[in-house]
């Protein structure tokens, strides 16, 4: 199979693209630039620099053009803030340009299809009296996002959408996402202060994994919830702290209603500064402080997911976003434009 990967350079791209090669598929990527430097890509993969919100339908046909399966992993995250309405931003890159990626692939005769979403929708859909999609602008772009995508599913297209959980693991050179929470739990002291419950998570890897099982296995338009590991908040937290070099500091669980204080004194923050994040933190605490939990046997297992060591990822994790603190000029800044 040739599949080309939009953000095929990105940290889950660029080792998906490592995964399909090992299997004996082309890759090619469509990416921004620059490569992070010391970024371990995959020598057999061809890479077309460009930006997936921009680029020419015509040459975005000739890149995709003798493909036969497609992977969209570019977007922004929860973790944007910007002017309300923010949900207008979600749109622009998760949304809409998708939806013209999908329509011109499938002209190119392109029939599989993956993409990278979020384990926000799966708790969506499975605690709907949490009103999520309602309460949370992200969270509904992404079941919007979703809807969009499976309605280009049919007996000759394959969409299947990865909903994803927590995931570990970095790529040299290129800042992590978890940079805020070491830099905040290193900040707590003398104890760290967490709520209640838990998540669900992945290793780089694993989501490799899941992307190539998806693209080989899949068939018409299907979501798969992805948690392989999951855990409570508690022992993530002593994972981190041992990483950090603090591996007799205390976790001290707060309770629902003070995290839920504190999401509403950050939401009159974002007011008083005119904007809007992703999750609106005043609802937040029900799904936060609790165990967002995912079997495996729902998406993992269908798709061939193998073990692999989350301590080592999380490490991998806290070691770069601790680099990132103190040298942020070597690393290059997670960009979707």
């Amino acid at each position: 199979m040739n599949v080309i990967i939009i953000g095929g350079t990105g940290l889950l791209g660029s080792e998906a693209a490592r995964e399909l090669i090992r299997r004996g598929h082309t890759v090619s990527a469509i990416a921004l630039p620059p490569v992070p430097s010391g970024a371990d890509l995959p020598a057999e993969m061809s890479i077309h620099f460009a930006n997936y919100l921009t680029i020419p339908d015509e040459q975005l046909r000739t890149c995709l053009d003798g493909c036969h399966g497609l992977v969209f992993a570019a977007g922004i995250d929860e973790r944007v803030e910007g002017s309300a309405p923010i949900y207008d931003l979600f749109a622009k890159y998760n949304i809409e340009p998708l939806k013209r990626i999908l329509g011109i692939a499938q002209s190119c005769d392109i029939r599989h299809f993956v993409i990278y979403g979020s384990y926000f929708s799966y708790f969506d859909k499975t605690r709907p009296k949490d009103e999520l999609s309602r309460w949370h602008p992200y969270i509904r772009s992404r079941r919007d996002q979703e809807h969009m995508a499976l309605s280009f599913s049919d007996d000759e297209h394959d969409i299947a959408i990865l909903e994803l959980p927590f995931i570990f693991g970095a790529q040299a050179g290129r800042k992590p996402v978890w940079v805020f929470l070491a830099d905040m739990i290193r900040k707590m002291k003398p104890w760290t202060f967490f709520p209640k419950g838990g998540t669900t998570m992945v290793t780089v890897r694993q989501v490799a994994q899941a992307t190539a099982g998806a693209l080989e296995k899949n068939r018409g338009g299907q979501c798969y919830p992805i948690g392989y590991t999951n855990m409570a908040w508690k022992e993530l937290l002593s994972i981190i702290h041992r990483y950090l070099g603090t591996p007799k500091k205390k976790t001290i669980t707060i309770p629902t209603w003070l995290f839920a204080l504190t999401g509403r004194h950050l939401r009159q923050q974002q007011t008083k500064q005119q904007i809007e994040g992703g999750l609106n933190l005043a609802k937040f605490a029900a799904l936060q402080c609790s165990n967002q939990f995912i079997d495996r046997s729902l998406g993992c297992d269908r798709l061939g997911v193998e073990p692999d060591d989350i301590d080592r990822a999380i490490g991998d994790s806290i070691r770069a976003s601790l680099a990132y603190l103190d040298h942020p000029d070597r690393f290059v800044e997670m960009k979707a434009d």
